[in-house]
């Protein structure tokens, strides 16, 4: 069973995820729209934005190691 932290990650990375498919497919920056910013910009809030994605991919690292560890 998922904890809430693991939930909220994994809501995390799937935003991040799908900005990168936006931005790879259309160079479109859902992100830095939402924020107010061009494409390629940011600004505090897209960067926080960033940086908990990037947190939340390293959660779900631990959640990867946790769920192989169990399944032994």
């Amino acid at each position: 069973m998922l904890k809430p932290i693991d939930l909220a990650a994994l809501a995390l990375v799937i935003v991040g995820a799908l900005n990168w498919a936006l931005v790879g497919l259309f160079e479109f920056d859902l992100v830095a729209t939402i924020t107010g910013d061009e494409f390629g910009e940011t600004n505090i809030v897209s960067r926080i934005i960033y940086i908990l994605v990037g947190l939340a991919g390293v959660w779900l690292i631990s959640l990867f190691a946790r769920s192989t560890s169990s399944a032994r």
